[in-house]
């Protein structure tokens, strides 16, 4: 095992793209992923790492040449945020169209208007069918060990796709927190040498991301649906070969005190850990809550949350974005769809909380629990609006 130090998470997650060979970077600066990239330039600067750092001039130029170098046989990374994504997003949908095993770490903010420069999930949201790979981290070391996870899974034969790395701006990406580094040792046994499906070369021309007639667009949408959901073996065994590793175990979703739960907290992200201080606390309380960090957003966990959520009465879901005009919010609308049909549906409650950087205590999360058993099961809120 390597050493363990004290480090902002985005330079830490800045080494782990060091140490997996990455070819070529290409990136745009935007807070608050902008140090992640800083440091990468770095590393090339000073011949740390053999790779090609191509400062473009804007996100949607960004995600253009990663998706050339991943075409042409490179290990590619880029990283964005917000309304970094919201320009780089025409050329998300073609990444994954294509196939190409990009991985983006995604530094969670707030989209604009109003100007915001804090965390929610919003920006995320607005990618979340554009057929990639979807992990949350709750901390830095997730972060960390989850950069090797992505490369792996994504450059996989059978996968072959882009992955998002979600990581909870300024909540994670600027603080300081206790990393246990890996070895370059460990990195070669975990990561194998990238090998891609299909190369643009001139000595054997292939074409991709054509023009699609109606004949065919479908097909290759439902092959695309199908890469994607079995996907789910290879990240699991990746995830399992991950521990082997390192020792640290990872899954779909992890279940915090829910056993015996009447009520069960869902979350995503950083929020994960505040929660499950207020889970603490409640339990202190005699009330019988607990906890449900959901990791994998895409693709969904559809049976792990039927069996995680079935025996509750009531489920929270703490969701960190919204769906303007909808009357719901995007995950608690995921889960409300997926327990709809089990014989033991449990009230799902819809607690938007955090846009825009706004504080959540544990005493929050306590409150908003409180609020939610008040209701039926349909309605949703938006905690701590003022008026």
């Amino acid at each position: 095992m390597g050493k363990k130090v004290g480090i902002e998470v985005s330079i830490a997650a800045a080494e782990a793209v060091g140490l997996c060979d990455v070819d070529v970077v290409a990136a745009y600066p935007i807070t608050p992923q902008t140090h992640v990239v800083e440091h990468l330039a770095e590393l090339v600067a000073e011949g740390h790492l053999d790779a090609e750092f191509v400062p473009v001039e804007s996100e949607h130029s960004a995600m253009s040449v990663c998706c050339g170098s991943a075409a042409a046989g490179a290990r590619t990374f880029t990283s964005t945020a917000a309304q970094g994504l919201a320009l780089m997003s025409e050329i998300v949908f073609i990444t994954s169209g294509m196939r190409l095993p990009v991985v983006m770490l995604l530094a969670n903010r707030a989209l604009s208007a109003p100007l915001s420069i804090w965390n929610d999930h919003s920006d995320v949201m607005m990618v979340r069918d554009s057929g990639w790979i979807q992990v949350f981290c709750v901390n830095g070391q997730e972060a960390y060990d989850h950069v090797f996870h992505s490369f792996r899974v994504g450059e996989d034969p059978k996968v072959s796709l882009p992955v998002m790395l979600n990581m909870d701006g300024f909540t994670l990406t600027h603080v300081i927190e206790p990393i246990e580094f890996w070895t370059k040792e460990m990195v070669k046994e975990y990561l194998p040498p990238y090998k891609p499906l299909n190369t643009l070369h001139p000595d054997k021309v292939v074409t991709m991301g054509a023009f699609g007639m109606p004949e065919i667009y479908a097909e290759q949408k439902f092959a695309h649906e199908d890469v994607l959901k079995n996907s789910r073996s290879v990240v699991d065994q990746a995830w399992e070969e991950l521990a082997k590793v390192c020792g640290r175990k990872y899954s779909a979703l992890d279940l915090y005190k829910a056993d015996g739960a009447e009520t069960l907290i869902l979350a995503m992200g950083s929020i994960c850990e505040t929660a499950s201080l207020a889970v603490d606390k409640m339990r202190e309380q005699g009330k019988k809550v607990g906890l449900v960090k959901l990791r994998l957003w895409r693709p969904l966990p559809i049976d792990e949350i039927r069996k995680a959520l079935g025996g509750a009465k009531d489920v929270v879901v703490l969701d960190r974005s919204l769906c303007l005009g909808g009357g719901n919010a995007p995950v608690t609308s995921e889960i409300r769809s997926v327990m709809y049909n089990e014989a033991q549906r449990p009230n799902v409650h819809c607690m938007v909380a955090g846009l825009g950087g706004r504080d959540v205590t544990p005493d929050d999360v306590s409150d908003m629990v409180d609020m939610a058993l008040k209701g039926t099961g349909s309605e949703y809120h938006i905690y701590g609006v003022r008026g």
